[in-house]
C-alpha cells in the first residue's frame, strides 16, 4: 500500500519518494468525548498535547484521535484520501507546507471562515482552505561545549568560512535534514536556494566536510547534544526549544532566518468538519497561541530576545509559489544538485 501511495505522489506532483516510506510514527487518544475528531499531523504528539488537552477540556463532547506521521508519508496518505482510496482525516496539520498548498490546489480541502481565520495575515491564509497556526524559525545549532565561541557561525557567510578553513576537523560532524526523507528539509533547502546567493557555496561546503544528511529533528538535536555532530544547519527551532538539550547553542542566522508556519487543512471528505473548524479557532485563539508559545511553536519577535533584526525574518508564505517546489522538472533538478553534493554520504 505504501508503495502505491508513493506512486500516486509521483504521478500527482512529480516528486519521487524514497521507499520504504514510514507511515504513522505515534498515536494518542486525547479526551473521552463520544464524537471523535481524527487529526493527522507531523507535529510530535508530546509537543502539541497540551493544546489539544485544553481544547477537549472546553469541548468535553469531543475526543481527538491523534496520528503523528512523517511529512512525505502524510502527504501520500492525504492524496490517497482525496482520491477516495483511503479513509480521510478530519484535519491535517503539517510542517511541509509546500505539500499542503499542493493538496489545496488539488481540490482536496474544504472552505472554512471565522473571525480567527480572517484575522490572519495574508501570508498565513490561502483560499480560506489553508491556515498557518505557528511561527517557527530554521536555526543553526551547535555543541557549546566543543565549539569555541569565536568559531560560532552567526551567518551563512561565517559558516562557509568555517567549512573552508577547517574541513578536516569538521569531517562528518555537520548535519542537516535529508531532503529525500524529510518534506520539511526539502522545503527549507528549496527556500534557501531562492533566498541565498550562498546556496551553491553551502552545498560545496557540505560536500567538502562530508556533511551528514538525516531524516529527523530528534536524531539531529540529540547527536549535537552528545557531541557526535559539532553543528547542524536548518534545524526547526521549535523542536530545539522543546527538547532543551544540554550543551546546545541556537543561532538565528543574522543574514536571514526562514520562518515556517505549520499549515492546517480540513480535508474535503472530513466527517467531523465542524469540530475541525472549532479546533482551528482554538489554536488561533489567545489561549491556544499562548499554549503553543510555551511549547516553542511560536517564536519571540522582539529583537532584544532573538538578536534578529525584523528585516532578517523571512516568512515562508502559504501561497502558490510554493507549488514550484513540487514541479516535476524543478524538483528533479534540485534533487540532482543535492545528491551530487552529498554523493560521498550515500543517501538512502
Amino acid at each position: 500500500m505504501m508503495r502505491l501511495l508513493a506512486l500516486l505522489l509521483t504521478v500527482a506532483t512529480g516528486v519521487t519518494l524514497a521507499l520504504p516510506v514510514s507511515a504513522q510514527e505515534d498515536r494518542a487518544r486525547i479526551g473521552a468525548g463520544n464524537t471523535v475528531l481524527e487529526l493527522r499531523s507531523t507535529t510530535d504528539v508530546t509537543i502539541i498535547r497540551p493544546a489539544l488537552e485544553a481544547f477537549v477540556e472546553q469541548n468535553p463532547q469531543l475526543s481527538i484521535e491523534y496520528e503523528q506521521w512523517g511529512s512525505n508519508a502524510l502527504y501520500a496518505d492525504s492524496l490517497a484520501a482525496c482520491a477516495g482510496e483511503e479513509p480521510s482525516a478530519d484535519a491535517v496539520f503539517s510542517s511541509a507546507v509546500h505539500q499542503m498548498v499542493a493538496l489545496v490546489n488539488g481540490a482536496c480541502a474544504q472552505d472554512y471562515q471565522s473571525e480567527a481565520t480572517l484575522a490572519l495575515p495574508s501570508a498565513r491564509r490561502w483560499r480560506n482552505q489553508l491556515w498557518g497556526v505557528t511561527e517557527e524559525p530554521a536555526v543553526i545549532i551547535y555543541n557549546s561545549a566543543l565549539l569555541a565561541e569565536e568559531n560560532v557561525p552567526r551567518t551563512r557567510f561565517a559558516l562557509l568560512d568555517l567549512m573552508r578553513n577547517t574541513p578536516l576537523s569538521l569531517a562528518g560532524r555537520i548535519a542537516t535534514y535529508d531532503i529525500e526523507a524529510s518534506g520539511l528539509g526539502y522545503l527549507f533547502a528549496y527556500n534557501d536556494s531562492l533566498e541565498a546567493t550562498t546556496f551553491g557555496a553551502m552545498l560545496e561546503g557540505f560536500a567538502r566536510t562530508q556533511a551528514v544528511a538525516t531524516c529527523c529533528s530528534a536524531e539531529i538535536i540529540g547527536a549535537v547534544s552528545e557531541g557526535r555532530f559539532l553543528l547542524a544547519y536548518n534545524v526547526l527551532g521549535s523542536y530545539v526549544a522543546n527538547a532543551a538539550p544540554a550543551d546546545v547553542g541556537v543561532i538565528l542566522p543574522e543574514d536571514y532566518t526562514l520562518f515556517l508556519t505549520r499549515g492546517y487543512m480540513i480535508p474535503r471528505q472530513a466527517r467531523q468538519a465542524q469540530a475541525a473548524g472549532r479546533l482551528l479557532d482554538f489554536l488561533l485563539s489567545t489561549q491556544g497561541q499562548t499554549i503553543l508559545r510555551r511549547a516553542g511553536l511560536i517564536y519571540a519577535q522582539d529583537p532584544e530576545e532573538t538578536a534578529l533584526l525584523p528585516s532578517a525574518r523571512r516568512a515562508i508564505a502559504l501561497a502558490p509559489p510554493l507549488l514550484v517546489a513540487l514541479d516535476r522538472s524543478k524538483s528533479a533538478q534540485f534533487r540532482t544538485l543535492w545528491r551530487t553534493a552529498f554523493a560521498a554520504i550515500a543517501l538512502p
